[in-house]
């Protein structure tokens, strides 16, 4: 590759100095803060600084939304097959590193090596490949009225649009918003979580290299309350795609909502995994080890409340147990099933919310406790997969998002006390269901308050489809034509005839 690119990122670099400093991309260039302030990063698997970020303020985002404003008229009115060139040479790019960035994305994150190698970079690679594509098949409605009229529809970019992404999947739900904003023609502003901003960082040296004009694309790293607010109410940012959590979202619906932004809000989960007894046994067990614990439980569409039909509750406690015994929990940049969650502070909320358990009377059926992981990893914040039984559907355990490698199991005796268990909470972004009666899995589908629903399956992606959910998990949807539609308004055209 023509610049130097990630070397410096790799584990094992005695001889680089400590802590690098990330930097913004603004205007087509890595610059510092303004202000000249930094936010540490650290390392969740080893509880180290390992790098730092700009802590920007409001004058680092102007500069952005200039930069922003200026490249717009022109990346507006360039085809959609040189928009679509740029995008894939990035694809490619994406792809020709995809070890170092998974390598990065692990350290940054926590999560295990593998995952991001076969998850995370591959699936950030299809997201921009996905909608570098999707712009070249685009049509326009059309409507003849009888002789009268001929009316057609365009579709044309907002403008400047601010894309918010999470820490979860950092690198992987970066590119879902920003690839569709530019596709459809938009300039972006866009902030990566300050918990884990490396591989966006890295994503803007590919940005330089594939060549993708200066100000169409400008990464603001800092805090979310401090330049994701100010991303938000920006008068000249015309719309905001924020994934992250509900309470956040809150605050940004409230931000944005009075100055008439459009707002795409992927907000928390609590989804229910729903068992009966007719299900593909082995399928669901190893299926539903995935959906528990994928990531440390760290996805919001994991599947946190395990509902299963009472005559094989005591078989899918016994064998689901075994299993979660057998995952293996250590340093993320080795062959393990569970890496470290992603800071300190969430460590102890999802210790406090097992603690409260405990007083509630749960019995904790496996896991619990923190993991001490011996060698560089001493400090890292590692938890056990945990699974408990015991506890109420309306108990706050099965009420709120933990985030975090814990699972609760509640048993059902009919189809729609297993219904009631599943809707009963403010949120509704994912169900699974399992069952071989077909019949019973599109009634329930239809009856779930949930965005998707996934029958006999987790995760199973297809970037065409409408992404999103219901009730406190979200307004408006991700995906396929539905973000595209979103980054661009409608306008209707009336010839009389």
């Amino acid at each position: 590759m023509g610049a130097p690119f990630l070397f410096w990122v790799l584990r094992g670099m005695a001889d680089i100095a400590l802590p690098m400093k990330l930097l913004n991309y603004i205007n087509g260039q890595l610059n510092e803060p303004l202000s000249g302030k930094w936010l540490n990063n650290i390392e969740p698997a080893t509880g180290l600084v390992y790098s730092q970020i700009p802590d920007s303020t409001a004058e680092d985002l102007q500069a952005a939304m200039e930069a922003a404003s200026a490249a717009y008229p022109a990346w507006a009115a360039t085809e959609a097959a040189e928009r679509s060139r740029i995008m894939l040479r990035i694809a490619h790019l994406i792809e020709e590193n995809l070890e170092l960035l998974a390598q990065a994305e692990s350290q940054d994150n926590g999560k295990p090596v593998g995952l991001a190698r076969v998850m995370d970079i591959p699936r950030a690679a299809a997201n921009i490949s996905f909608f570098a594509t999707a712009i070249l098949h685009q049509n326009t409605e059309t409507h003849y009225n009888q002789g009268h009229s001929l009316n057609y529809t365009l579709r044309q970019p907002i403008g400047v649009v601010g894309c918010i992404s999470p820490w979860n999947l950092p690198l992987y739900l970066f590119t879902w918003k920003i690839a569709p904003a530019l596709a459809a023609g938009n300039t972006v502003i866009a902030k990566p979580s300050e918990i884990t901003p490396l591989t966006a960082f890295l994503f803007s040296q590919l940005c330089i290299e594939a060549g993708l004009p200066a100000g169409v694309l400008n990464i603001v790293h800092g805090r979310g309350g401090q330049i994701g607010q100010a991303l938000t109410e920006h008068p000249k940012v015309k719309a905001i795609s924020f994934t992250g959590g509900t309470a956040t979202g809150k605050v940004i619906a409230a931000t944005a909502a009075p100055m008439f932004k459009k707002l795409s809000l992927e907000l928390g989960g609590k989804n229910p995994n729903i068992i009966f007894a007719d299900c593909d046994w082995e399928d669901m067990l190893n299926t539903t080890i995935r959906s528990s614990f994928a990531n440390q439980g760290q996805i919001c569409l994991c599947g946190s409340r395990i509902i299963v039909e009472r005559s094989v509750y005591e078989r899918f406690k016994t064998d689901f147990v075994a299993r979660v015994k057998q995952l293996r929990i250590g340093d993320p940049s080795e062959d393990v099933n569970i890496g470290a969650v992603v800071s300190e502070p969430h460590m102890n909320k999802i210790l406090g919310y097992i603690e409260s358990a405990r007083q509630q009377g749960a019995q904790i059926l496996t896991g619990g406790n923190r993991v001490q992981v011996p060698g560089r990893c001493a400090n890292g914040y590692f938890l056990e997969p945990t699974v408990i039984d015991g506890l109420g559907a309306d108990c706050n355990l099965n009420q709120e998002e933990i985030f975090g490698p814990v699972v609760t199991i509640i048993a059902f005796d009919t189809v729609e006390e297993a219904l009631d268990i599943a809707n009963g909470t403010p949120y509704g972004l994912a169900a699974t269901l399992w069952t071989q009666n077909l019949t019973r899995a599109h009634q329930m589908a239809e009856k779930l308050d949930s965005g998707i629903v996934w029958v006999n399956c987790w995760l199973v992606r297809d970037l065409r489809t409408p992404f999103g959910g219901v009730k406190q998990s979200g307004v408006g949807r991700e995906g396929g034509w539905e973000a595209l539609k979103f980054f661009t308004e409608a306008k209707n055209v009336c010839i009389k005839l």
